[in-house]
């Protein structure tokens, strides 16, 4: 298979789709570690989320690593987005199903066959967060040349009721979207054997549960006060120097 027909052909855009979803799920691995580093507040001295979070992001905004990996993001998600619409508007051409959906399979689950949605729903989320964070973020660095104060981002991002429930159904629809996307990778890899199918259908469901909660439960704690203002924790952070 040539370029051209990886980024053309059926069985290329399937490929395509499934490197950068294995890829991405990679990604949000550690996107979600780092930023889960806040709840370290509750187990230990106050300001130890704090300190542990703005030092990873202060770590990752300022290594010249990063932006590298930015770029490698950034085109990961577009050839997702684009290779996904060209699957999705072959397929309502070819047949009225979805991508990787049976014609007249009943029993697949709506998820699998609503992933053109539940995608455009995630695209919408993605911009949205880009606009809270990493957009005011990166402009700051420019003018600056140091990173904004995150946590404290977070907390003012987080105090309208509105964005919260939006990150909410954003992080739903990605735990739907991973549901039918994280096995159907593999599988299109050719790595859904008869002795895997088990294991990869329940690290990819725990994946595709456990990793949108933890996205959930940021926002949700910093509307609620579950987690410590950005001045306490950050004040707290000198006595634990000491």
């Amino acid at each position: 298979m040539n370029w051209k027909q990886a980024f053309t052909s059926s069985i290329g855009k399937k490929l395509v789709m499934a490197l950068t979803g294995v890829f991405l799920i990679l990604f949000l691995i550690v996107h979600c570690y780092v930023n889960a580093l806040v709840f370290l507040e509750w187990f230990g001295p106050l300001g130890r989320g704090y300190k542990a979070y703005e030092g990873a992001a202060h770590f990752l905004g300022s290594n010249p690593l990063t932006r590298i990996a930015e770029i490698g993001l950034l085109a990961g998600i577009i050839l997702h987005i684009v290779q996904g619409l060209m699957l999705f508007f072959d397929n309502k051409t070819k047949r009225p199903v979805d991508y990787n959906v049976h014609p007249g399979n009943k029993s697949s689950k709506w998820y699998s066959r609503s992933m053109g949605l539940l995608g455009t729903l995630i695209l919408l989320f993605l911009v949205l967060h880009l606009y809270h964070f990493w957009v005011p973020n990166r402009y700051q660095q420019l003018v600056t040349g140091h990173e904004k104060d995150l946590y404290l981002l977070m907390e003012l991002t987080f105090k309208d009721l509105w964005v919260v429930i939006v990150y909410i159904l954003g992080c739903i629809s990605l735990a739907y979207h991973l549901l039918h996307g994280f096995w159907s990778a593999f599988q299109t890899l050719g790595l859904s054997t008869k002795k895997y199918t088990g294991l990869l259908r329940c690290v990819g469901t725990v994946y595709s549960i456990v990793i949108p909660l933890i996205f959930i439960a940021m926002p949700l704690s910093f509307y609620l006060g579950l987690l410590p203002d950005a001045e306490t924790a950050r004040a707290a952070t000198q006595t634990l120097a000491h």
